[in-house]
Parts: C-alpha cells; structure tokens; sequence
C-alpha cells in the first residue's frame, strides 16, 4: 500500500513539474540546421548520356589520366612526370577529388602530405591544414599597388630526390598576409562543365536582362564575364585545362610549353612535358594527357540531384520565392552542338554564370577578368548535397553560414552586396521554413 502511494506521489510531482517547467519550442522553432553532406555514393563522376562509342572511350581514358600521379622525371614510382618547378598538387584529381574525380575539396586536405612527399623540403603554408579545403594563394597587388591576382603556387620541387640541385624558396606567405596582400580560392567541381560551354553566349545575356523590375527592387544588377572560374575569368575549356596542367602542377603541355619558374636548376625534362606518344598502340593512347583531361572535362556529367521529399519540394519553391533563383538561375538550355550529347539539353546548374557584387564580407580583392575586387561568378549549385567546403575560400563547412555571409553592407571600399536583400528575406523565413531550403540545396 505504502509503495502504491509513493508511486502515486511520484506522479503527481512529475505532472507538476511538467506544468512548471516550459515545454520545448515547437518543431517550427527549432532553429534550422545544414544537416551535412549526405551520405551514401557519389552522385557524380560519369560520362554524359548518350555519348558515342569514341566519345566514351576518351571520356575514360581521361577519367584515368587525371588520377595520373606526377613526379619531376618519372625516376619514382608514380605514372607520370613532369612535376614542378612549382606547384600546388602533383595530380589533377589531387584538387579534384571529392565525391569523386572531378569534385573538389576531401575531408583530408591532400597538400599537407604532398609538401614533402619524396624528400621535398617546404614547409606547410599556414593556410592549408589537414581538415581545411583545398586552397590555392593569388597575390592581391603587384609591388607597384596595381592589380596582380596571379596564383603563387605553395610548393617547390627542391629537395625532392627526383630533382637533384634545385634550390628555390617558397613565397613568403606569411610577409604577403601582413601586407593583406594575399587570397585564396578553392578548387571549384567540374562536373558538367561541358554543358556550361555549350549554353550560347545569347542565353547568358539574355536571362541577364530577364526579370528586370524584380532585380532592381531587390538591387540585383551583375554583368557578363567569361564562363568559367570563380571571377569568370575562363572562356575556353582546352586552354584552360592546359593552363591548369602547367600551372598548378607544372607539366608542360602542347598548348603550354613554358616552365613556370625558368630557374635553370630546376629543368630535368624537355618541353613540352605532356606530349604526343605516336609509337603507341592505339590513338587515344598516342594523344597527350592534357588532351584527355579536356575531353574527360567535357563529357562528365552533372550530378544527379535527389527529388523525393515534401521538405525539399518546399524548400526549391521557397528558393525561388524569396530571390535566390534571380541569380542562381535553376536551368539554362545549351545551344546547338556538333556533340549530340550535348546539343539543346538542360543544364540544370543553378546560375546565372555573370558576375555579381558581393560585398566587403566575401570581396577577395583580386581583380582577374571583368571581374572587379569584390566580385564573382555566380557558382552552379549543383552537386551541393556533397561538398564538404563553401564560398570561394572554403571558409565554413555550415551551409546556412554559407547563405548568411551572402549579405554584408557596403563600407569605403566596396558597395553593399547584391544579395542584401534576398538574405534579409530569407532571415526572416520561419526556421522550418529556413530548414526546407537547407534540405533542398543538400539535395542538389
């Protein structure tokens, strides 16, 4: 009887405590959270649709071709040569890798191991960590103070035991960052680059003029660039595959036949590098790599989005509701191509590819193309679900921070951001609502 009348004190001070203590905030007010990239296999990293027997076979061939591993003469046990004199990675997947070849940043930063791999004495730049994004440093300001922007690549081919006699510094990192001389940039994916080149010049312009009175009432304005990088700064997607090759990893090519640090140490190759192979067995293998990385550029495909939740459903109208879609135009046709794979298709990107006004908060101050100092391409989203690292510097792995930096206001140097007033909007969604639009852009 006693141990029926405690368990009946017992509940009766638990109702009361429930009335006295306040109950948790409703599933609408649970502040919105990016749920992280989703998990399961790589939504990205194959051919195009329907690509012809030869299309395909040089789309894998240069699948391939990029995980190629470069070393400075070929003596170690990697694929490939030509390494240096500077450089960033030695593979071109090495920047690309993630959820798959053609992807960008990995969990595990790759330029940590790669600064002293085979005996290489540089030291780690103090921007580049194991768990950060991939970066790649541009210089701000010639010494003069007139724009630069040129990459300084982060390592050297000097103590490597591959490159006897080298000897080169690396750039002084630390000396450009106090003279606020110094940026950075992430790789961006390459998937579906191919469809971008093929949207017309036409297309572009013409969705840039589209829906006028909405941008002006939200301040949207832009202007055209080229089509590729994050300042649109690329317009052709053989020379800049090649410029790439020699540049970030040092391997001269047809298209690019100069070193990039012409110390005469630090050559142990003839040039080009990367070159025909006419002795080989079939003409895909006799063809330089950097013209299989340009047809394996071409042919990837876009990732495949997941489409089966009420939330994301809610979450794409709610992007376009609030002004998002105004610049991150959801699908742009391609033009006519002699490539049937990629002749008047959709290009499901999620930009506009023109350059925008982004504020002090993102302004990068490097000036490259018709890109002024605080502006950028507006980056395709798709492929989104899985990335790890956002914003051109990969500064944040939260995806709502990612929305929020878009707004900052204008000070001495730089106008407010274009994107002002399409965040305030999206501030004062409710934080479900907040919470459909992170489910949708995680499932692009």
């Amino acid at each position: 009887m006693r141990h029926r009348s405690r368990q009946a004190r017992v509940a009766f001070l638990l109702v009361l405590l429930t009335a006295l203590v306040p109950a948790s905030l409703p599933k609408a007010d649970v502040a919105a959270t990016d749920p992280g990239p989703r998990g399961g296999p790589a939504s990205a990293g194959g051919p195009l649709p329907g690509l012809g027997t030869a299309e395909l076979q040089l789309f894998f061939a240069g699948q391939e071709a990029i995980q190629e591993i470069d070393s400075v003469q070929g003596t170690i046990a990697d694929t490939g040569f030509g390494l240096g004199p500077r450089f960033n990675m030695d593979s071109c997947a090495g920047c690309h890798p993630h959820p798959a070849p053609g992807g960008s940043s990995p969990p595990v930063n790759p330029q940590v191991a790669v600064a002293t791999k085979a005996g290489a004495t540089n030291t780690v730049p103090f921007f580049i960590s194991s768990d950060g994004p991939i970066r790649h440093a541009h210089v701000k300001r010639h010494p003069d103070g007139t724009p630069d922007g040129q990459i300084a690549l982060l390592y050297t081919i000097t103590g490597r035991l591959d490159a006897p006699g080298c000897q080169l510094q690396q750039p002084d990192f630390e000396a450009l960052a106090a003279a606020d001389n110094l940026a950075f940039h992430m790789p961006l994916q390459l998937f579906g680059l191919g469809l971008i080149e093929a949207i017309d010049e036409a297309t572009i312009l013409a969705n840039l003029v589209s829906q006028q009175a909405q941008k002006q009432a939200l301040g949207i304005s832009g202007h055209s660039g080229l089509r590729f990088g994050w300042k649109a700064q690329g317009a052709h997607l053989p020379l800049d595959v090649a410029g790439a090759y020699q540049t970030e990893i040092g391997v001269t090519n047809p298209l690019v036949r100069k070193e990039n640090d012409g110390a005469p140490d630090c050559q142990f190759n003839p040039t080009p590098e990367d070159t025909f192979h006419p002795e080989a067995p079939t003409f895909i293998d006799s063809l330089p790599d950097v013209t299989k990385f340009r047809a394996f550029v071409r042919f990837l495909a876009p990732p495949t989005p997941i489409d089966d939740t009420e939330s994301i459903a809610t979450g794409r109208t709610l992007f376009a509701q609030i002004g998002c879609a105004l610049c991150h135009t959801p699908s742009l046709p391609t033009g006519a191509s002699v490539i049937p794979a990629l002749s008047r298709k959709t290009a499901n990107l999620f930009s506009d590819l023109v350059l925008h006004q982004m504020g002090p908060g993102l302004a990068d101050g490097v000036v490259e193309g018709n890109a002024g100092p605080d502006e950028f391409r507006t980056p395709p989203l798709w492929g989104l679900g899985q990335r790890i690292f956002f914003l051109h510097d990969g500064r944040t792995t939260d995806l709502l921070a990612a929305i929020q930096a878009h707004a900052s206001q204008g000070d001495a140097n730089y106008p407010a951001s274009e994107a002002n007033a399409v965040i305030g909007t999206c501030t004062l969604l409710s934080e479900q609502e907040k919470q459909h639009i992170l489910a949708f852009l995680r499932g692009l």
